[in-house]
């Protein structure tokens, strides 16, 4: 399916206007980045340029660099250090480290935003003994429907951070929140890694942008609390 370009939409249905008229909750990810890039090239429309360097910031997250954003076409170092800016910018005033962890639901408003992506994005939450958020990364990003895992690609961080625990979740791109014999397993594998290393496994949650599915809450594997 043709993806239509900006000049094509409807005024209303257009990132900026709609942000204007609704707030910025209303917009995608890939909207609110094309209003950071303010346009495409001649070539390749703002929306369909944002779409691309979206997987980019997942998995490089604060690390992002400027020379990640301008191997792209149509990023120059201006759009570059808008784009920089703009994440440091809300870094240091909108950030989940130090927020309490009580139930799953605290944690989804941190990750919701990761739903509507079309691959799987296999998340991992560092928590601190007070069972504070340290930190939120992206471990892998898999096809449409699986993401393949390693202990020591999820643990890695949680080993720098210090951190007491973790919380992992992924999106299901199809809306489903069953968990599949795979997920099952992979969190096992993860929790018997965990033991290992003295991190406990607090979670593992499924979600899409409306709700989630708890492995805690609804007992999937034993162990989990």
């Amino acid at each position: 399916m043709s993806r239509k370009r900006i000049h094509n939409l409807l005024p209303e249905d257009r990132p900026r206007e709609k942000l204007l008229a609704k707030g910025p909750g209303f917009l995608k990810d890939k909207e609110l980045l094309a209003i950071l890039l303010g346009k495409g090239t001649k070539d390749q429309d703002v929306l369909a340029l944002a779409e691309k360097l979206i997987p980019v910031i997942d998995k490089k997250g604060l690390c992002l660099t400027a020379d990640d954003l301008t191997s792209f076409k149509g990023v120059g170092t201006a759009k570059a250090a808008t784009i920089l800016s703009a994440i440091e910018f809300s870094r240091r005033r909108i950030k989940p480290e130090g927020y309490k962890i009580k139930s799953p639901e605290d944690l989804f408003p941190h990750i919701r935003q990761y739903a509507d992506r079309k691959q799987e994005y296999f998340l991992c939450t560092s928590i601190n003994g007070a069972n504070e958020i340290m930190n939120i990364r992206v471990v892998s990003i898999g096809l449409v429907n699986s993401t393949q895992v390693h202990p020591r690609e999820v643990f890695a961080n949680p080993l720098m951070d210090r951190a007491s625990a973790v919380i992992f979740a992924h999106n299901h791109p199809s809306g489903d929140l069953t968990p599949s014999n795979n997920d099952i397993q992979i969190t096992m594998q993860l929790m018997e890694a965990g033991k290992i290393l003295g991190i406990r496994v607090l979670d593992h949650l499924i979600f899409n942008q409306k709700e989630y599915f708890s492995f805690q809450e609804r007992s999937v594997v034993d162990g989990l609390k």
